[in-house]
């Protein structure tokens, strides 16, 4: 049978969202959840809606308390212990394999055992074993591979694009070489190649060079990358030096990538820590694009930029600035599941 990794922009079932609470680690949890609450209502102008949460009445009074009802809308909820909110890393990562839906479930260490993840590493056997997903939807255990979803990035049509950086971590699968990563990479997801950025990064990030913070694939031949103008700007070089290597790709066609620039946002910081602000964490929704502002005058030249790789989305600018305070954005905090699932 032929595997297959779907792309973001494909039809979509659900968007998964995973709920704060108290005991997560969010520096203002009250602005944290007004973020959410926007997302969620956001998101369901467009598809239907999981949200994963430690507890159901606990996240309805955070709604409630933002004057929002959701009963009526298009949304299911699944309980689960957690540690954390990033449900782009710990939500599992759905693959066609033949006619057969799957989801993968991998390790979440917490980005290289930097944080506490042994809750948030059991959420997708939790919530598939509650019933959320369709029942023809198989579930695959692919421990001990560490992956986390927002370190791929897929055109599928069998091309993959990560950063070395991430994915040959200290801490995550330091047993395997890069070339064994790889052919896993490949067996897991039907992959025909993988693109490798060796350059890149976002000073604030502690991800490791999530390539959901750097470059996107909008259609088989279209990148949007984060761009940096300002040769004094931290981010200049190693940004400079990605856009280069994103020059040098090409489409299996043999094609150059049309690439869109999208501005580095204005630096931004927390006490004296500078927050990894990105245009490109950006979420692909069914007709929509929901891009993460910080309230600057950059937002609508970003989201224009964006209207140029999406015609026929709308482009939506949601502020995520308190998301910075977890070193995340919008596209962090989802998970999409494709049509079926």
């Amino acid at each position: 049978m032929t595997k297959r990794l779907p792309a973001e922009w494909e039809p979509q079932a659900f968007v998964q969202l995973t709920w704060p609470h108290p005991d997560t680690a969010w520096y203002n949890l009250p602005r944290v959840l007004d973020c959410y609450v926007q997302v969620a209502s956001t998101i369901v102008k467009y598809q239907p809606l999981l949200i994963v949460c430690r507890s159901k009445a606990e996240c309805l009074a955070d709604f409630s308390a933002r004057g929002v009802d959701p009963a009526a809308w298009p949304v299911r909820y699944a309980e689960s212990p957690l540690n954390d909110t990033w449900a782009r890393d710990h939500g599992a990562i759905s693959v066609f394999n033949g006619d057969q839906k799957q989801i993968l479930d991998f390790v979440f260490n917490g980005w290289g055992l930097k944080f506490g993840a042994d809750l948030d590493n059991q959420i997708t056997r939790n919530i598939y074993r509650s019933g959320v997903f369709a029942a023809d939807v198989q579930y695959v255990d692919m421990r001990p591979f560490v992956l986390e979803g927002g370190s791929i990035d897929c055109d599928g049509a069998g091309t993959l694009m990560a950063t070395s950086e991430c994915l040959c971590s200290l801490n995550r699968n330091e047993y395997l070489t890069r070339e064994e990563i790889e052919e896993k990479l490949k067996a897991a997801f039907g992959l025909k190649r993988i693109l490798w950025l060796d350059h890149g990064g976002i000073v604030g990030d502690d991800t490791d060079s999530h390539v959901d913070i750097l470059a996107r694939f909008c259609s088989a031949d279209t990148i949007a990358y984060t761009a940096c103008e300002d040769p004094a700007d931290e981010n200049y070089a190693p940004l400079k030096a990605m856009e280069e290597q994103l020059r040098s790709f090409r489409t299996l066609d043999g094609k150059p990538y049309r690439l869109i620039p999208l501005p580095l946002p204005e630096p931004l910081y927390l006490e004296d820590y500078r927050l990894p602000a990105s245009y490109a964490n950006f979420l692909i929704v069914n007709g929509g694009v929901l891009m993460p502002g910080t309230g600057s005058a950059l937002d609508e030249l970003a989201a224009g930029q964006l209207q140029k790789a999406f015609p026929d989305h709308t482009v939506e600018i949601i502020n995520c600035y308190a998301l910075l305070s977890g070193h995340g954005g919008l596209h962090c905090i989802t998970m999409n599941y494709p049509a079926g699932w």
